[in-house]
């Protein structure tokens, strides 16, 4: 029986690509026992009724990047956590420690190193997060999604480029039932508009100023986000369009199943989804991300011709929509989707379950590693 110790969290970003992995790991060995760590801060103490794992905590906050009193703090601070990852360590036995990113995986990885436990890290973003710029040469093996990724990891670390983590749910939405679902149109091509589990406000009134540009052949499928939701949807009162509005979704199989073109942030696991549902997509990096991470992972999808870029500051000079309709109007959306699927790893949560399970030891006869991608 494998037993497998998950440290990622803070944000989504984070916790379900190690949600993702959790699930295929217990999908091929059933016997598998799997625990979380994160923290009282994070979205993952939030979710930590409906984690289907058990949840410690830890006592690590992010590393301010300016001079504070909570950065003086911060060695005390890391110290104890990797203390308490110790004594996790020590209760739960892990075979496997996987670090998906974010400030909570650091102690854990460092107290698995102590204690001579295989580790990995899945690094979403084009650029590395600092956890994974910091303790690579700590690790066993390193999952990237892009390329561009490994040129910021230290010589002889060993990675495996297989994508980013996703449910296998997403790719498997009805594209009937979906615009049922939604209220819209089947002889109508859907601009879905994506702004995250908060929303994004700039987009939102992007998308407002260039509203005329809409015409009667396509329609919006909007996630405005639960800030903006009352204020866009009076707003859109009086128009005439057809749009369906909501605040925020759980069902993105049925989101990205009616879905012909996404206007949307550039966050890793985003683009994961779209592409492996071959969505071709106008990406619009959020500009406050650290290290600029999200203009990172565009560009990787714009160079792949799956996508067109457009800045936040420039949001306020040109009509959002008059891009997204004249993209869906051309001859070049076919192409986009045919890129967009292409550059998708719909199965890589799958490939790199493997590869954590064969790394903990387990042989079992629904494991097979041997076509898997290898470091490049």
């Amino acid at each position: 029986m494998v037993r497998a110790l998950f440290a990622g969290g803070g944000t989504g970003g984070h916790l379900f690509p190690a949600i993702a992995l959790a699930q295929e790991m217990t999908a091929i060995d059933s016997d598998c026992r799997i625990e979380f760590v994160g923290t009282r801060y994070g979205i993952e103490y939030k979710m930590k009724e409906n984690l289907g794992y058990p949840l410690h905590t830890i006592a690590i906050r992010g590393l301010a990047r300016k001079l504070s009193f909570s950065l003086v703090m911060f060695p005390l601070r890391l110290a104890v956590a990797v203390v308490q990852s110790l004594r996790i360590c020590s209760r739960f036995k892990p075979d496997v420690v996987v670090g998906t990113g974010g400030y909570v995986a650091g102690p854990v990885i460092i107290a698995a190193a102590l204690k001579g436990i295989p580790r990995v890290l899945q690094e979403q973003n084009s650029y590395p997060g600092l956890v994974t710029r910091k303790l690579a040469a700590k690790t066993n093996i390193i999952f990237t999604a892009y390329k561009k990724a490994e040129d910021y990891l230290p010589a002889g670390v060993t990675f495996k480029r297989l994508g980013n983590p996703i449910r296998r749910t997403v790719t498997q939405g009805d594209r009937a039932e979906a615009l049922k679902k939604f209220g819209l149109r089947s002889d109508r091509k859907t601009i879905l508009i994506l702004g995250g589990s908060q929303g994004a406000h700039r987009i939102n009134e992007a998308v407002l100023k260039s509203l005329d540009r809409l015409d009667d052949k396509l329609q919006l499928l909007w996630q405005c986000g639960k800030r903006d939701y009352k204020d866009v949807a009076a707003r859109l009162n009086k128009k005439d369009f057809v749009i369906s509005l909501f605040p925020f979704s759980n069902d993105m199989d049925a989101v990205y199943a009616a879905t012909d073109l996404a206007v949307a942030r550039a966050g890793a696991l985003t683009i994961a989804e779209l592409t492996a549902c071959g969505i071709p997509s106008i990406l619009i990096p959020y500009p406050y991300a650290t290290a600029d991470h999200q203009t990172h992972n565009a560009a990787e999808v714009v160079s792949a011709g799956a996508a067109e870029m457009v800045s936040d500051s420039e949001l306020d000079k040109l009509e959002l929509l008059k891009i997204a309709v004249d993209i869906a109007h051309s001859d070049r959306l076919d192409n986009m989707r045919e890129k967009a699927a292409a550059l998708g790893k719909p199965e890589a949560a799958s490939e790199i379950a493997r590869e954590i399970l064969h790394l903990a030891g387990y042989e079992g006869e629904n494991l097979d590693t041997s076509d898997q991608v290898g470091s490049d």
